[in-house]
This record gives C-alpha cells, structure tokens and sequence, in this order.
C-alpha cells in the first residue's frame, strides 16, 4: 500500500514538473532560437545585398541570430509564398517587392494571396525609377522629351530591366500619365538595358537610381527626372515627375519585411520596434543612399495601405495593358 502510494506521489509530482517545464517553454520569450528571412531573389544581387544587412541589424536588436534564405524564382513567387504557407510564429520573415506581393499575382494564378496571406511590419526600403536619356537624343528636359514624342509617336524606345517589372510598369504610367506613346525594349535586368542606352540603340531607360547614377555622374546618361514624391539627396538638381509635370506617375521598387499572417501580435509588435530602430539607425541610412535607395518609415498599419494601394494602381495599369490573369 505504501509502495503504491509513493509510487503514485512520484507520478503525480513526474508528471507536474513536465507540466511545469511545457508551461516555461510556452512562455519563453520570443525570439529563443534563430530566425530565417527568405529572399525571393538570388544571391549576390541587390535584393540580397539589402536582405543581409538588414539580417545584420536585426540580429544586433532582437538578439538572435538571423539566417538569410535564398529562394529565387517564379517572378519572385517561390521565396514569397514559402513564406506564406510558414507557420505564423515570427520565425519566418519575408523581404519581397511588389513583384512577389501584387503584380505577379495580378498576372498569374498563385496558390497564395500577396497581401491577405501576409502581415506586414514596415518598408525596409524604396529605389525610385530615373528617367535617363542618351545625350545624342538633344532633350534636355521632360517637356522637350513629351514634344518630341508627340510628334512622332512610338518612333522613340524607351529600356526597361524586364517586362512586368517596375521599371517597365513605371513606363507605362508615364506614357498614360503624360499621353505620349513610346516603344518598351525589354532587357534581362539593368546591365543589358544601360549597355545599349549608353551604346545609343535605345535613346530612353527607366532603371532604379542605383544602376544610373555613376553613368549621370559622369555625364553619359541625362537624368531627366527622379520617380519618387520628393528629390533625391544623389541627384538633388534632377526633379521629379511630378515638377516635371507628370502627376501621379511615381514608379519605384519597394521592398517590405512581412511575416505570415496571423503571427502573435506581440511578435510583430517586437519586429516592428526593431525595424523601426533599424531605420533610423544612420549607418543603415548611409548603407540605403550607397544603393540608391531611400528611408520610407511607416507603421505596419501604414504599410498594409501602401500595399494595397499599389495593388489598386497595378490592377488598372495591367488592365489597361490587357495582362490581368484571366
């Protein structure tokens, strides 16, 4: 009888330590272990340049490490919807662009939504387009470029760095913007694109700030206005479309940190703070304006709009292009 009582005392005590140790581990804090942030992009490129650094930042305020993932491909879908189907626990972080979050999902049927399946916690980063010239094309303003086009329609190219991107997409806008017809030649990213736009086989680019700006700087390209609401501080004489007099023609690549939705709030209250330290961090700022980007602090409420609204925008643009997915 006393055998069985204190082997019974014994289990009972087993079994509230197990309780005791399952009830720690639930309230351990958040982060206890690594975190992975995917990257729809390959390695050694911009997007993963900005995703390691900011892994870096992170690690410095939350405190654990932050493993970066490469997982290109599928316009940039594989990485962002991976991430979508991720258990919602702020152990899996995203770093994506409007390719993997609204227009390749607007141009093709995805087994994931690109805002709804996602939380998102701010904008990491903002790379406005630049409309450039070749110097032999004479023009040296927007107005001169509108006149020239709407005299001769179509008859001037315009480069982009690949169809459906935000470089071709921000094209298009100016054109329905400003009413003007130019002809896209699509490239397989920047490079390919600047090399004929320098060589003069194609008279016009819209690329990012970064892969530019050393070729305005040394005058062989013309930089004839900035895509972004305000001046560059890289190109702080060049204006924008808006001061050029082109309204509401924007066009930028942004990236945003998201992690799966659903993921406990105050996770993404933590992820909110240390991003928001991230920004203002002036190292971090430097490191942006070096890659010809800019700071877009916004809270996560503010960035879902931001979203969403670019989702709106690219929905009538892609309409209009006849490349919604049927």
């Amino acid at each position: 009888m006393f055998a069985t009582s204190l082997c019974l005392r014994r289990s009972v005590l087993a079994l509230a330590a197990l309780a005791a140790c399952g009830l720690a581990a639930a309230q351990d804090p958040w982060p206890a272990r690594a975190i992975t942030l995917v990257n729809p992009y390959a390695a050694g490129g911009p997007a993963d340049n900005l995703a390691r650094t900011l892994a870096r930042q992170l690690e410095s305020r939350l405190k654990t490490p932050v493993i970066v993932e490469n997982k290109a491909g599928g316009g940039a879908t594989i990485g962002t919807g991976y991430v979508a189907r991720a258990k919602p626990d702020g152990y899996t972080l995203l770093i994506s662009t409007s390719a993997g979050h609204v227009v390749t999902p607007l141009m093709q049927k995805i087994p994931y939504d690109g805002v709804a399946d996602f939380d998102f916690i701010g904008v990491v980063a903002n790379q406005p387009n630049v409309l450039v010239s070749n110097p032999a094309l004479k023009v040296d303003s927007v107005a001169e470029l509108l006149a020239l086009a709407k005299k001769q329609p179509e008859a001037l190219n315009y480069a982009s760095a690949g169809t459906g991107g935000a470089t071709h997409l921000g094209g298009v806008l100016l054109q329905q913007r400003a009413g003007v017809k130019l002809t896209h030649v699509p490239y397989a990213g920047a490079a390919p694109a600047l090399k004929d736009v320098l060589g003069g086989q194609v008279q016009l680019a819209m690329l990012n700030l970064a892969a530019v700006l050393p070729f305005v700087k040394e005058g062989k390209l013309k930089a004839l206005a900035y895509s972004s609401r305000q001046r560059s501080e890289l190109l702080p004489e060049v204006p924008t479309l808006a001061q050029a007099g082109i309204a509401n023609a924007e066009s930028s690549t942004w990236y945003t940190l998201s992690a799966p939705h659903a993921t406990p709030a105050p996770v993404l209250q933590k992820l909110t703070q240390a991003l928001d330290a991230t920004l203002a961090d002036e190292s971090f700022r430097q490191f942006l304006l070096s890659q010809g980007s800019e700071r877009l602090v916004m809270s996560p409420a503010a960035t879902t709009a931001f979203v969403q609204d670019d989702q709106r925008q690219m929905t009538r643009l892609l309409d209009a292009m006849g490349s919604l997915a049927k």
